[in-house]
């Protein structure tokens, strides 16, 4: 047997119902086998000190599935030795049971051409995405039958969206099923009720091939970056799923219905999208003005978005949508992302340097702008902005609330994401985490050559 490091055994845990939602019976150690088709996990009753186990076996097709528990060990020990029989070498996997429909290998292309992105992963560079996607995939209960053809061709990046959602609720805990095909996840947690969430990714009006795009035009303007063509895209994105009128289902009725929605409608959009979402959710952006000699921020209201759609902005700022309960967004839906999670914990493939560099959002009263930074992904600075000392899945994301919502979601179903949500009639956020990052970049270079500097930061975003 081997002792499975924090961050594998984390990688594993998601593939539970609850993910890293144990109770009050966590884990404080886990072992695998030689062969790597077993995990067995030692919990340790809060109330009583004894030990339990879960044993995890693989699948014929890889996924992972609990094959045993016990409990009321007197001792780790006692626990580690009675695991030891279900991680001998060379035990047959696990059968599908009846009725499940097998997880298709990932990376078995048959006959299909891949697209760009998807080739990326076989790149040595980004290696550890490719596993992390895959232990993603093998994770989530119930993929839909066009999900491996989705990922390698036309719908990459819909489904990587998908996997980041799973490995954000399940890492905080939340028990995730898919018991029908839309929404695509219902959600529960004991302290915070429940909710369905669909994902849905801002596309392009016309496919464009995202690998290597040169970055598309920052918006020169404020009101162009609230209100611009990015934010009518979003409303665009929103009117079509909310046309579909989910929260008719007979499932969804009385419960809150959440949008999830990640940004790929321009290259490099993310790096700056996200005030566009907010402008048009809120109908409220943000500029600086000089007031009584100091540069203050100033609220820019608007009824309607930039262009000849005029679509009406706000679409928050009353109860014209209250059966959508949130909104879910993240910046930082990505390749990069999925690297960044096992490079910060277990350290960079050898020969190459992971360097992210952005802006942290800066909380201090009054602040115009955001924080510069320009950290390595496995310097010990970077690894200390997170509790457990490696990227968390959820730190980027920010759930935006309605506050006309019919069935709002609790905060307590999202525990680490950052949410904004209205008081005293102005917009206010929480955050678990100190830092945010409100925009970010991750540069790959070669180990042997100078590292990024903050004056790339900065050249970053012209």
């Amino acid at each position: 047997m081997r002792k499975i490091p924090q961050w594998e055994f984390d990688f594993y845990a998601l593939s539970l119902p609850r993910g890293h939602g144990f109770g009050d019976e966590p884990p404080i150690g886990a072992w695998g086998g030689s062969d790597g088709l077993a995990c067995g996990i030692v919990t340790r009753n809060s109330a009583t000190n004894t030990f339990g186990t879960i044993v995890m076996r693989r699948r014929v097709d890889s996924v992972w599935t609990v094959t045993g528990r016990a409990s009321g060990f007197d001792s780790m020990n006692a626990a580690v030795e009675a695991l030891e029989p279900s991680l001998a070498e060379e035990l047959p996997l696990e059968t599908i049971p009846s009725g499940v429909v097998a997880h298709l290998p990932l990376f078995d292309l048959k006959d299909r051409e891949p697209s760009d992105a998807f080739r990326l992963l076989a790149t040595p560079a980004r290696q550890p995405a490719a596993w992390a996607l895959n232990q993603l995939y093998l994770a989530l209960p119930r993929p839909d039958r066009n999900w491996v053809s989705d990922c390698q061709t036309t719908n990459f990046h819909t489904r990587i969206w998908e996997a980041q959602l799973l490995a954000s609720f399940r890492e905080q805990g939340l028990l995730v099923e898919q018991p029908f095909e839309s929404p695509d996840f219902r959600i529960e947690n004991p302290l915070g009720g429940e909710a369905w969430v669909e994902a849905v990714t801002a596309n392009a009006p016309v496919p464009y091939n995202h690998v290597n795009a040169p970055f598309s035009d920052i918006p020169t303007s404020r009101e162009e970056t609230f209100f611009g063509s990015a934010a009518v895209r979003f409303a665009k994105t929103i009117g079509n799923k909310l046309a579909r009128r989910y929260d008719q289902l007979p499932h969804i009725i009385g419960k809150p219905f959440i949008l999830a929605v990640a940004d790929f409608h321009a290259s490099g959009s993310m790096m700056w999208s996200r005030e566009s979402l907010i402008g048009y959710l809120q109908g409220s952006g943000a500029t600086v003005a000089e007031i009584d000699g100091s540069l203050q921020a100033v609220s820019m209201p608007a009824e309607t978005l930039l262009g000849p759609t005029r679509f009406p902005a706000g679409l928050f700022a009353d109860d014209r949508h209250a059966e959508l309960s949130a909104v879910i967004f993240s910046n930082a839906c990505s390749i990069a992302k999925l690297n960044r999670v096992p490079i910060s914990a277990a350290g960079a493939p050898a020969g190459y340097r992971y360097t992210r560099m952005g802006e942290f959002f800066d909380r201090a009263p009054g602040a115009l702008k955001g924080i510069p930074f320009c950290l390595d992904i496995t310097s010990d600075e970077y690894r200390n902005l997170w509790p457990h000392r490696y990227e968390p899945w959820t730190a980027e994301i920010e759930v935006i609330h309605n506050p006309f919502a019919r069935h709002p979601v609790p905060f307590e179903l999202l525990p680490e994401a950052q949410h904004w949500f209205e008081a005293d009639r102005e917009w206010q956020c929480s955050s678990v985490y100190e830092r945010s990052i409100l925009w970010s970049q991750t540069w790959i270079t070669d180990a042997e050559k100078p590292a990024p500097t903050l004056q790339d930061v900065l050249e970053a975003r012209r």
